[in-house]
């Protein structure tokens, strides 16, 4: 028996050896591959930030200016404060805070009761749910707007942020893809310690807030990440709802800058770079657990 797994140890170090032969280039060509892709994904945003630096004629010289000279520092306080930045940032917030709040609660209910309550019928009614996913936001755009407008809640944000209490979305998927991630996530908790939980006479509802949801914050950082991302980003929604010019979000009160900056492409420009700056310094301090999230989903369940 000894000789046998000698000779089978020896036969297969070649098989290690050309392994740890392949690894270093396996590594190598998926090291330049990551590059080259973050060079495509990150030229926009280089090119948005030079274009942004530059004198109104660099902007739209042919052939393009790639370094501005000399740099233009004022196009960013002439954007904040022509653009109302600081009015826009917080009617951004007013709309953004709560419906990160309301997406939070009613997305992690109803992942609760599909991922740890069993009751008949739980797969079909779940599948139906992912079926809205392929539902085109138009479909509902115009019922939902009859509806607020009768309810006389247009040019308010209320017709904005209430669907995200009932995990929907006017015009999105998001609401049923937070419902999945956040199921698949609540599938890998221990049963045991929702068990002991009833036992000791929780109710459901302090499960989920004392020990499911503590357990699965990659998940609900993830959650809270995306809708704020999708919130701040969201043009089409106070495009429908939102007159008043005052009630403008950043989104919004860019288009009305740009609008009347239309030659000017270093001003747009440099009014777009404040826009996108926030996220990226909320993407750099979350993005640990936003990377958990999607990574440890689906692992069980």
């Amino acid at each position: 028996m000894t000789t046998t797994s000698l000779e089978t140890q020896v036969e297969a170090r070649p098989a290690v050896d050309t392994i740890r032969k392949a690894r270093p280039l396996t590594l190598t060509l998926s090291t330049i591959g990551l590059i080259i892709l973050s060079v495509i994904y990150l030229t926009p945003f280089v090119w948005m930030v030079g274009t942004s630096l530059k004198t109104a004629a660099q902007a739209i010289a042919s052939p393009p200016v790639l370094f501005p000279n000399p740099v233009i520092w004022f196009n960013y306080p002439d954007a904040f404060w022509r653009m109302t930045y600081p009015r826009a940032l917080l009617n951004t917030l007013l709309y953004a805070v709560p419906s990160v709040i309301g997406t939070l609660l009613s997305c992690s209910l109803v992942a609760y009761g599909f991922a740890i309550i069993k009751w008949p019928g739980r797969n079909i009614v779940f599948l139906g749910v992912i079926g809205t996913m392929m539902l085109p936001g138009q479909v509902t755009l115009i019922p939902l707007y009859v509806i607020f407008a009768k309810l006389g809640w247009t040019n308010t944000y209320i017709p904005l942020v209430l669907p995200c209490f009932f995990s929907s979305y006017m015009g999105s998927w998001s609401g049923a893809f937070f419902i999945f991630l956040l199921r698949q996530f609540f599938l890998g908790i221990p049963k045991d310690l929702v068990d002991a939980a009833r036992v000791d006479g929780s109710s459901e509802l302090r499960i989920l807030f004392q020990i499911v949801m503590p357990l699965s914050m990659p998940a609900i950082i993830t959650v809270c990440l995306l809708t704020f991302i999708d919130k701040w980003n969201d043009f089409q929604g106070p495009l429908i709802y939102i007159q008043e010019q005052t009630l403008f979000p950043l989104a919004r009160a860019a288009q009305v800058f740009q609008a009347s900056h239309k030659q000017d492409w270093a001003q747009s420009m440099s009014a777009a770079v404040l826009i996108s700056l926030p996220l990226v310094i909320l993407y750099f301090f979350a993005q640990r657990k936003f990377i958990e999230g999607i990574t440890l989903t689906g692992q069980k369940g």
